[in-house]
């Protein structure tokens, strides 16, 4: 049996950094709210997004945009992560454990679904868009484990140049944005997947090191150059993806959502104070215990509750009112409260898959095992993201920069890397 959420808050050293945990845990909260209140569901069963039904709302992204956060949290975990284990086969396998382990069930259970749903000709409607929407969020995990891979070569710049490494990816993103806008060059926009959310990381290795001193300045700085960019370059106002919008400010990422991130890292460190004081309360720590064990299963199945939560109401022959009207409005708060409850049962079911295993031995083997399992997870991860599950046997398939990829390529490139990763991490030096 697994230690409680008390006996961890419990066992918490004084020493640990809880403001940390409790941006992890909000973060994604943040982010499954939005993902809920953003889907507009109509009558017949399409998708779409609350933000292009009303577009006076796209300002809110400048506040629930919350992923630069996360990854900001990362860089901090695994700079501390990698300093106590240096060994880079060892240091991923701890750090992809839990990303890794419930990532794979999640594929294996919605694959298995994809099949019998297709050969079954019951993959139309509602079912059909699930079947394309609820690997979408995959994207985060493909990034993140781009950020564990490259955390050992940016740590020691980071310890060797400090703010000038976060500058070098910064100008980077600079450099990315002006070929791409100015020139017209193909391609170079994709780079900016590395340099805008390497830099949002590179913030955590600053942080972890006491070097962001002034908050304020990097919030007004971000929040100034972010609103200067939308104001009079080639960028849209929401901090999110649009459907059919020429240039986005997620994909690829931009310099001016590199500028929201600035204000939302200088934003979070502002309130270390009160966050700090809040969580002395044992209580609320406890929570935060609590939800850190969970986050990312949670995360990993809450499209699924929201399209169920939606397939039922169809399913029942509930009328589902336009989006962003009254009645919409004031279903919300049953919908949400629908969906939490569906997602927690996913979650008592699937949670298992994101406890913590035994720690890998540190050792100096695996190394090149490790780097390859970590780049096909990588790879498989984001064309999953990309492809979805519709068409699983029909070959549809979806370009990841400049290569296609079939969702059956993308499925077994992510298992195989995780199967190398753990291998790896396993592996004696002779």
């Amino acid at each position: 049996m697994g230690i409680s959420a008390r006996e961890l808050a419990a066992a918490t050293p004084a020493t640990r950094d809880r403001y940390v945990d409790l941006l992890r845990v909000a973060s994604l909260a943040v982010v499954v709210l939005g993902h809920w209140l953003m889907a507009a569901v109509t009558a017949d069963g399409q998708v779409g997004n609350l933000l292009a039904v009303v577009p006076e709302l796209q300002v809110v992204t400048w506040v629930f945009q919350v992923m630069p956060v996360f990854f900001f949290v990362g860089g901090f975990s695994h700079a501390l992560a990698h300093r106590s284990r240096p060994r880079y086969a060892a240091f991923l396998r701890a750090r992809l454990q839990r990303l890794l382990r419930p990532t794979m069930v999640f594929v294996g259970v919605w694959g298995a679904a994809a099949l019998l749903l297709q050969l079954s000709g019951a993959d139309g409607g509602l079912t059909g868009v699930a079947l394309r929407l609820v690997t979408q969020p995959l994207w985060f995990i493909g990034i993140y484990l781009a950020m564990v891979a490259f955390t050992p070569p940016l740590l020691r710049l980071h310890e060797r140049w400090g703010w000038g490494a976060f500058f070098a990816l910064a100008g980077g993103a600079v450099a990315v944005d002006v070929l791409r806008f100015a020139t017209g060059v193909p391609f170079v926009e994709f780079l900016n997947f590395a340099f805008v959310w390497l830099a949002v990381h590179q913030l955590g290795f600053l942080r972890a090191d006491g070097m962001i001193r002034r908050p304020a300045l990097l919030a007004g700085a971000g929040l100034v150059g972010a609103t200067a960019l939308v104001a009079l370059g080639p960028y849209p106002l929401s901090m999110v993806g649009m459907p059919g919008e020429k240039v986005s400010n997620m994909a690829p990422p931009t310099l001016a959502l590199l500028c929201h991130g600035l204000w939302l890292v200088g934003a979070v460190e502002l309130l270390k104070g009160p966050g700090a004081r809040l969580l002395a309360r044992a209580g609320v720590w406890r929570a935060v215990v609590a939800a850190n064990g969970i986050a990312m299963t949670a995360f990993l199945w809450h499209l699924t509750a929201m399209l169920g939560v939606y397939g039922a109401l169809l399913g029942l022959g509930v009328e589902l009112p336009a989006p962003a009207s009254a009645a919409w409005w004031a279903q919300v708060p049953l919908r949400f409260a629908a969906a939490a409850v569906l997602t927690a049962l996913l979650v008592a079911v699937f949670r298992r898959f994101e406890a913590p295993v035994p720690a890998a031995p540190a050792t100096d083997a695996g190394g090149p095992l490790a780097a390859l399992g970590i780049t096909l997870a990588l790879f498989g991860v984001l064309g999953l993201s990309l492809t979805g599950f519709a068409g699983l046997l029909d070959g549809h398939s979806a370009t990841l920069i400049a290569v296609p990829v079939t969702a059956p390529a993308a499925v077994g490139l992510a298992l195989v890397g995780w199967l190398l990763v753990e291998r790896a991490g396993r592996v004696r030096s002779r």
